[in-house]
């Protein structure tokens, strides 16, 4: 069994042209809700408006990660991006998407 089928959030995989390759159910269900339905074999270019689109670019070029948190209908979302590698080498985008509490607790551990 993939670990990402009882992850409890969406992972999202694309190839270094920006094609989705995997999608967890959580993902499937989430980009359901949006209409845009299952994203598989399809570009995640075309799904980002600028400026998300160039900064995409940017990671399928650069292989760099970018995290964020958002707020969409009420819940507050972590999204972490970050290089796929296989033995070294540069494959795409792992992007995990996963619900956090809206007074998220910040502790700084020295």
């Amino acid at each position: 069994m993939n670990w990402t089928d009882q992850f409890l959030g969406a992972v999202t995989v694309c190839d270094r042209e920006g094609t989705v390759v995997y999608m967890n159910d959580r993902s499937k269900a989430q980009f359901a809700k949006s209409g845009d339905g299952d994203l598989m074999g399809k570009s995640l270019i075309d799904c980002h408006p600028e400026p998300a689109r160039t900064f995409l670019l940017k990671m399928l070029a650069e292989a760099v990660p970018n995290s964020y948190t958002i707020e969409k209908r009420g819940i507050h979302k972590m999204i972490h991006q970050t290089p796929w590698m296989e033995k070294g080498e540069f494959k795409g985008v792992v992007e995990i998407s996963f619900e956090i509490p809206v007074d998220l607790p910040h502790h700084i551990r020295d």
